[in-house]
Parts: C-alpha cells; structure tokens; sequence
C-alpha cells in the first residue's frame, strides 16, 4: 500500500486559492453591501416574525395580503428611485395618489365614464401632474422640497373639491380586479394552482440563465466574479426562495394580477438604470451635476423626465390603492410619501443622489411591509410601530453617511 504525501508546494497552492476564493467573495460583498446587507436584513426580519407570530407571516392568506398591502408602495418606490437618484425629493405622492383616485372614482362611478379610458385618462393626468412639478423643479430651479411640498398641499385640496369632502363608491367588480383579482389557473386544478408554479419556472429558469450570461460577459473581460461554488450556491437558494414563494402563493389563488405588474416594472426599470444611456446619464447627473453638464449631458431634461415618470407611476398607484379600497376618500393616500422614500433610502438609495437600484428600492419597500404586517399581527399599538419605523430609517441613513465617510 502506497502512502500519498501532499508535497509543501502544493498545500501552500491550496491555501492562496482558498484565500484567493474568499478574498474575491468579500470583495463582492463590500462592492455590494447595500444591497446584500439589506437583502439579508429582510430574511432576518421574515425570519423573526414568522417566529413571533407562530408561522402566521408567511401563511398564504397573509402573504397574499402582504403583497397586496404594498403593491403601490413599491410601484411608486421605483419611481422615486429614479427622482432621488437624480439627486431631488418628491412629498407629493401619497396626494397624487388621492387625487388620481378621486378623479377615477368620480369619472367611473359618478359619470359612468368607460373603465378603459378613465384608466388611460388618469395615468396621462399623472404624467402632466409630473411634468408641471418637474418644469419648476428642472428648468427653473427651484429646490424639489418646496415644489413637492406645495405639490402635495395643492392635490390634497383638489382632492376635497373634487370629493365634495365625501367618499365615492363602490368601483365596477372589473376594475376593483386591479388589484384584488388573480391570474386565472388554464389548468383548471382545484388542489393548486399549477399555472402559479409554471410562471414561477420560467422565471427562475430566465434568472439563471441571464447570470450565467453575466458571469460569463464578465469573465470573457476579466472583471470579478463569484466563485463557482458559491455562484451555483446563489442561484440555487434564488430558485428554491421563488418556487417556494410561488408554491405558497398557489396553495391560495394563486399570483395576484397586481403581482404580474409589479414584475414587469422591475424588469424594465432594472433594464433602463443597469442597460441604457439614458440610465446612467441619470445616475451621472445625481453624482456630479455640473460635470455631467459639462459631458454634454442635457442634465435640466433628465431631471424632468423622472418628475414625469415619477406622476405616471403614481397615478398607476392611486389606481391600484383605489382598487384595493373600493372606494375613494379624501384622507387616501395620507403620509405614502413617506413610507416610499423610506423604502428608497432603507433599500440603499442615498441621500445625495447618484446611489441606488430599483432591487433594493422594493427590497426597502418589503422591509417596510414585513415590519408593518408582522407588528399588526403581534398587536403592537400603531404608536411604537411609527417609532421603531422611525428608528429603522435613521439607521438606514446613518449607515449610508457612515459608508460614505469610511470611503
């Protein structure tokens, strides 16, 4: 029998290729840390109250609920992404989102107009909304704050007269569907709901093959990359965590409709910010206006255009949360705006511009979410939720200063 002896050479071979593997992995996880550190912070936070609330956070009904809760939150959390980003603030939103459902309510159910055009009515009023709030703004340099804060003082008394000061409704079943319906099952399963689980497939399988594409571009021009162990790791734990969430969801339902929209978003704002010109022009101008200016870039326009956005995304947010009502009333939409920027700077958004994804905006948006359901279900007064709320953004904001200056 032959003894094999590992020669000096190649143990000390072994360890720099270890040390080389775990130094490229937290070289990774700093370039990252937002975005990670707040990824990890919200399974801790889901972990923490499915625990407390004996499983009930993640039961189906609630999670189904979860999602509904905060489905405008993060469709209008994109949007601000793209206006803090660029280095301004919007406080009008939460009464954008009154007003567009007022002025829904009143063309849908007070004058019968049809669904289809009061729906493409609203969101056009959203986008003029936005563009009068960014003419100011981008071309006649006002301060964003005072504009918005005007903004959302003016919407919220158009809202009252439009109202009358009462609530109208109740919405069609058709468009209350907005928000509360769900994709319908083509396999027609009473048990479960299988078209859930092939969308959730398709999904993960376009996940993994769009980062073994990226790992592989990334390869092919030396830049860093994951180790492949810890790569597979990652889009396996990324399937397992989508088909779980998917499996859950078809045990109820199945996905709701305002789920599907919410993908979509993502997808194409995550493609705008990470793929196009127009994209990285945008976080130019909030890292360094007057030398993004001086590049060429046409930094008034671009400041504009996400004021612009950002209406339309309200609007389409004022839509869903009137759906979800069933009703519009004067004190919709109260105190939104804050509970959106919040998501932005917890997702890792920063204060100065130039910082942040639309994937950390919804993770922040979530982390708002899950904080907010699990303390209702563990009856904590709504007092000590806005407290802790609170602390958690302060947090937030220290942790970007305190990245900055460490910088």
């Amino acid at each position: 029998m032959s003894n094999i002896v590992t020669s000096p050479e190649h143990s000390m071979e072994g360890a720099l290729e270890d040390a080389g593997s775990m130094g490229s992995i937290v070289k990774v996880f700093r370039s990252n840390i937002r975005q990670y550190g707040m990824l990890i912070a919200l399974i801790v936070i889901m972990l923490f109250f499915q625990f407390m609330t004996s499983g009930t956070l993640l039961k189906p009904v609630n999670l189904t609920n979860l999602v509904l809760q905060n489905s405008y939150i993060v469709i209008m959390a994109i949007g601000m992404l793209l206006v803090i980003v660029a280095g301004h603030i919007d406080l009008s939103v939460g009464s954008i989102v009154a007003f567009i459902g007022a002025l829904a309510a009143v063309m849908i159910v007070k004058y019968d107009i049809n669904m289809f055009v009061a729906l493409v009515a609203c969101l056009i009023m959203g986008g003029l909304i936005g563009a009068a709030q960014g003419y100011w703004v981008a071309f006649l340099k006002i301060p964003s704050f005072i504009v918005t804060l005007a903004g959302m003082l003016v919407f919220r008394g158009l809202t009252l007269a439009l109202l009358e000061g009462q609530s109208v409704g109740p919405f069609p079943p058709t468009f209350q569907k907005i928000s509360s319906g769900f994709i319908p099952d083509v396999f027609s399963v009473e048990a479960i709901h299988i078209t859930s689980l092939v969308l959730g497939a398709l999904v993960s399988a376009a996940l993994v093959y769009l980062s073994f594409r990226t790992r592989r571009n990334k390869q092919k021009y030396n830049f860093e990359t994951l180790p492949v162990s810890l790569f597979i790791l990652q889009n396996v734990a990324l399937t397992a965590a989508i088909m779980y969430f998917c499996y859950l969801m078809s045990s109820y339902k199945g996905l709701p409709n305002v789920l599907i929209v919410l993908f979509i978003l993502i997808v194409i704002y995550t493609f705008i910010t990470t793929q196009t010109t127009i994209g990285r022009r945008i976080y130019a101008v909030g890292g360094n206006e007057k030398a993004a200016r001086l590049s060429g870039i046409k930094t008034s326009r671009l400041s504009f255009l996400t004021f612009v956005n950002l209406g339309v995304l309200s609007a389409l947010a004022g839509l869903v949360y009137a759906a979800r009502l069933n009703v519009a009333t004067p004190k919709a939409g109260t105190a939104l705006e804050l509970d959106v920027i919040a998501a932005c700077f917890i997702g890792g958004a920063s204060m100065s511009g130039g910082v942040g994804t639309v994937i950390g905006a919804v993770i922040g948006a979530f982390v708002m979410g899950v904080m907010n359901n699990g303390m209702s279900i563990l009856g904590i007064g709504i007092e000590w939720q806005q407290v802790i709320k609170g602390l958690v953004l302060l947090m937030a904001v220290f942790f970007d200063i305190y990245n900055k200056n460490k910088g």
